[in-house]
Order: structure tokens, then sequence, then C-alpha cells
């Protein structure tokens, strides 16, 4: 999988305070994890939107991440308001996860994040445009 990487995406990461850059860097990771454990992703964009780190491929929906510090306590995941993502999310990870809407999940700053289960969301997300008419979005 190629990676390509908005130079402008690093100083983002470098401007969070220390213990949320802690978190922010081991959400990227398991993006680029995911992206690069999924054979029908071939490339991954990192930029940003709207000011916040985002992923993006050619069969996916774009995925953003981000604290901020009017809610210091938590940070998250941003999914397209008008899929069915976090939806589905929702009905199947309703015991895993807080979410936002029909746009994130979040996450507090204590929480232990159940890695394998957000990388099924990441997944989902990174193909969406592939999966996004089967009933559980290939997970």
């Amino acid at each position: 999988m190629k990676l390509t990487t908005d130079p402008k995406v690093d100083s983002v990461f470098d401007n969070y305070p220390d213990h949320v850059k802690e978190k922010m860097l081991a959400l990227r990771k398991l993006v680029i994890e995911t992206a690069e454990e999924t054979e029908v992703i071939s490339e991954l964009h990192e930029t940003l939107k709207w000011g916040e780190p985002s992923f993006v491929t050619k069969i996916g929906s774009t995925l953003r991440m981000d604290w901020k510090a009017k809610n210091p306590n938590q940070y998250a995941m941003y999914f397209q308001c008008t899929s069915r993502l976090v939806s589905t999310f929702k009905l199947i990870y309703k015991d895993h996860f807080h979410f936002e809407g029909n746009r994130a999940i979040v996450f507090s700053m204590d929480q232990k994040i159940p890695t394998s289960v957000l990388k099924n969301c990441i997944k989902a997300s990174l193909t969406y445009h592939k999966v996004k008419n089967l009933m559980t979005l290939g997970i």
C-alpha cells in the first residue's frame, strides 16, 4: 500500500498537548495499520480537511480525527454524516463506543480502546464504496 502524507499533517499532530498527541498518534497508527492490512486498499492519502487529520482512499469515505480544547477530556474519529457508517457502528458496537449523532465515535482520555473493534469501523470507512450495499458494511 502506498501512503502519501501532506506535510502540514505533522504540524497538527505536533501542536496537540502531549497527553493528547499520544492518543491521536495511536489513532493515526491504527488507521495506517488497518489500510495496510486491507487488501483492496492500494493507496491511502493523509491530508487535512477542516484543519483536521484526515484519511482518504479511492474506494472509501473520508475519515477524520481530532481533539478540541473545548472538550479537553475527549477526542474523536469523524465519519461522513450522510453515510451509513455510524448508524451501522451503533447497531453492532453499541456497547463498545460512545457516539456523537451520525458523525463520530467519541473516546474519553482514560478509555481503553478496543482496537480490533475500532479497526473494523476504520476498514468499513476506508472501503465504504465497496461495502455500502452490504447490510452491515462487511463487518
